[in-house]
């Protein structure tokens, strides 16, 4: 293994802001955010590590362990994936395994391997850029890139609109507290808006079983949509709106406060 070497680790991991005297909105413990390199999966027709079989412009998401790899049709693991390059967000389960490696939890405080790095490094972009472990992967390979997580099709391109591998904001979204809904449209992703309505200016775009937070709510644009017909809207990120017509949550009412 290589020496010791420092490394500077960018986390935000700050929760809403409050007014005096309150507390914050929605969410009880934020979940961690570290900026990571992003790479396009694409790998159409092949089957992820959770038996899911690629499909074209697919939205999903792999990290580099099973510990946070989510059930097929399903999205207990999810991140939200920002590119700072685009000002777009996307909200993606986890259904892969990857890049590089198989048991790189870097976003625990206590990672399963390599837990002489950081909190938030993974461990190729420090072979990558540091040489740490002679420049290799668990598996011997030497590491081409910095990559942290890899994104399929529809996420990297449709959601993001990224044109190649980036640097991207994760946010680790089941690390953190607060009331839930799992996002169901029957199909496509659900567009992501910047306010309460269809008037808003789509910021991103959230995969089909994305399982997300909801920090407050609020009445906006009625929509018919695949849960039923409401005028309820659910923020679930800084500035991101989905209607409650395609976020399953258990129930009818608000999960959460009004924004």
């Amino acid at each position: 293994m290589a020496a010791a070497v420092a490394f500077a680790v960018t986390s935000t991991v700050a929760p809403p802001a409050a007014a005096d005297g309150e507390d914050p909105v929605g969410v009880l413990a934020a979940p961690p955010t570290y900026r990571v390199y992003g790479t396009r999966e694409g790998l159409v027709g092949g089957t992820t590590a959770n038996g899911h079989v690629i499909t074209d412009r697919d939205h999903f998401a792999a990290l580099p362990s099973r510990r946070a790899l989510s059930p097929k049709g399903s999205g207990p693991y999810t991140v939200r994936v920002c590119a700072p390059s685009t000002s777009r967000c996307a909200y993606a389960p986890v259904w892969d395994v990857g890049p590089w490696n198989t048991t790189d939890d870097y976003w625990n405080a206590s990672r399963q391997s390599w837990t002489d790095l950081p909190q938030g490094r993974p461990q190729a972009q420090a072979a990558y850029q540091h040489g740490y472990n002679g420049g290799k992967d668990q598996f011997g390979r030497t590491v081409l890139n910095p990559a942290g997580i890899d994104l399929a099709d529809g996420t990297f391109w449709d959601a993001l609109r990224l044109t190649d591998n980036a640097w991207v904001d994760v946010t680790y979204l089941w690390s953190g507290s607060g009331p839930r809904g799992v996002v169901r449209t029957g199909g496509g992703p659900l567009t992501v808006r910047s306010g309460p309505g269809t008037g808003y200016s789509a910021v991103g775009q959230a995969g089909q079983y994305s399982t997300v937070v909801v920090e407050c709510t609020a009445r906006g644009t009625w929509i018919d949509g695949y849960l039923g017909s409401t005028n309820l809207w659910n923020r679930i990120g800084p500035g991101h709106w989905v209607s409650d017509a395609y976020l399953s949550t258990g129930t009818g009412n608000p999960v959460a406060a009004a924004c």
